[in-house]
């Protein structure tokens, strides 16, 4: 079982003391099997707590006394009540209905039931939302402000931040992942980055040759400057003003400074990766590599670019198409 996160919620819990003692019993019996058996976290058990305690509440409304007499029924009118109520995102419920899972066969395996009711609800679609991507035009414009010099700002700096907006669109790169590239992930006069990412796994990435160029030339007349004596860089390729390695947060603000100077609204570090990826499958490459580029350890999120290429063709026929 995977630990969970705390979430926050639109109101707070029912009262454990308006349960049926034998519900109440339950819970109490089921949060020990959470935290000794499983050694979930307290965040982890708290969230599980409070998805518990929302099921067993509306089973004390419906009259359920003890968790055998819990039907099919009882959950999936428990289930429509969160939707009706809104007290959950679609997202949530799906998480909400792992609880109810977890719950029931819990009770399953201690005898305390004796059949799962749980196994015939359906698992709701999670609702996918499709990742913002900005047009080739945009990008062009976007890496063409990163590669104007400011007319205020620390000298030299200009060149870092030029390099890491290449990096990011050229190679498609997660924030934490530019930020924990190392010099010597550049190969020299070879036109490959390495790249670390999730869960450790690396992958080689091809660098076009303006990317290329950009760090090149980082590497060279601004690097240098920013390194300090004490060694507090620990290798790593993009560096802050301090010497001190780039951390994520900047490489945010950084991204949202030059997309703001180049007129461009809500633009993160993950866009310049989306529109990476979509630029690759609207130019002919296959799913298959953009997976292997992306470093995504299964094809199905990937499979969303296709999702946001469709979206734009659909568009552009609506629009353009004099028959649509």
């Amino acid at each position: 079982m995977g630990s969970r996160l705390s979430v926050r919620h639109s109101e707070p819990a029912p009262n454990e003391a308006d349960l049926p003692a034998a519900l109440s019993k339950l819970l109490e019996r089921f949060m020990v099997y959470l935290r000794v058996e499983c050694g979930l976290r307290p965040a982890s058990v708290d969230a599980y707590r409070w998805d518990a305690m929302l099921l067993l509440a509306d089973l004390a409304r419906a009259g359920v006394k003890e968790f055998p007499e819990a039907t099919p029924r009882h959950l999936a009118d428990h289930l429509a009540a969160l939707k009706t109520r809104r007290l959950m995102s679609g997202t949530s419920v799906i998480r909400h209905l792992a609880t109810i899972r977890v719950l029931c066969r819990w009770a399953l395996a201690q005898g305390l039931v004796p059949h799962d009711p749980s196994t015939v609800l359906d698992r709701p679609h999670r609702w996918k939302k499709l990742p913002e991507v900005l047009s080739p035009a945009q990008m062009r414009a976007l890496l063409a402000e990163a590669g104007r010099p400011p007319a205020k700002g620390p000298p030299g700096l200009w060149l870092r931040d030029r390099a890491l907006m290449e990096l990011l669109y050229a190679c498609g790169l997660r924030a934490s992942e530019a930020a924990s590239l190392g010099v010597d992930d550049v190969a020299r006069g070879v036109p490959v980055l390495r790249v670390t990412g999730k869960g450790g796994k690396q992958r080689l990435v091809p660098i076009g040759e303006p990317a290329r160029a950009a760090v090149q030339e980082y590497l060279a007349e601004c690097r240098p400057l920013l390194v300090k004596p004490d060694g507090g860089d620990a290798g790593r390729l993009l560096l802050s003003r301090s010497g001190r390695p780039l951390e994520r947060v900047a490489i945010w603000q950084i991204v949202a400074r030059l997309a703001a100077r180049a007129g461009l609204k809500g633009v993160h570090p993950h866009t310049l990766r989306h529109s990476f990826a979509t630029h690759l499958l609207v130019g002919g490459a296959d799913l298959r590599v953009v997976q292997e580029l992306l470093g995504h350890a299964d094809i199905a999120t990937t499979q969303v670019y296709t999702h946001v290429d469709s979206s734009r063709l659909k568009s552009v026929h609506a629009k353009h198409h004099p028959r649509a």
